[in-house]
C-alpha cells in the first residue's frame, strides 16, 4: 500500500504542509515513521481522513480555495466499486468529492487501489482518472 510524505497529504487535502503537521501532532492523522525517520501516512487512512475532513465542512484553509488548473483534480482514491463490466471510483481532492464511472478494465489496467494518489481530470461532462 502506497503511504504519503505530510507535505503530499497536505497538497492532497487542500491545505498547507504546517496544517497536515499539525493534525498528525495532534493525533488527527495517524503517521509512521520510514527507516530514515520521516513521517509517514498510510493511503488507506489518508483517504479515511480526506473524507471525514470534507464531511465535517472543509479546513481551517477556506480562505484559500483549492483550485483546478486546467481542469485537472489531484487527490485520493477514497472508494472503488467494481462490476463485471462498469467501474466507479471516487476521489477526494481537497473538498471536492468527485466520481467517475469507467469501464473495469481500465481500473485494472491503471491499477487503482483506495488510499493511491490519482487525478481526474474533467472534459465537459466526462471525468478522466490519471494514475501517477
Amino acid at each position: 500500500m502506497q503511504s504519503y510524505t505530510i507535505g503530499q497529504a497536505a497538497r492532497l487535502l487542500g491545505v498547507s504542509p504546517d496544517t497536515a503537521r499539525r493534525w498528525a501532532d495532534a493525533g488527527r492523522m495517524a503517521t509512521h515513521r520510514d527507516e530514515s525517520g520521516r513521517r509517514l501516512i498510510a493511503g488507506q487512512d489518508l483517504a479515511a481522513f480526506s473524507v471525514e475532513l470534507a464531511q465535517a465542512g472543509g479546513t481551517a484553509e477556506e480562505e484559500t480555495p483549492f483550485t483546478s488548473v486546467r481542469n485537472a483534480f489531484p487527490g485520493i482514491v477514497t472508494a472503488i466499486k467494481l462490476g463485471d463490466v462498469a467501474a466507479q471510483v471516487e476521489i477526494q481532492a481537497g473538498p471536492h468529492r468527485l466520481v467517475s464511472l469507467l469501464t473495469r478494465e481500465a481500473v485494472d489496467e491503471l491499477g487503482l487501489e483506495v488510499g493511491m494518489e490519482a487525478t481526474a481530470r474533467v472534459k465537459s461532462t466526462n471525468v478522466h482518472i490519471d494514475r501517477f
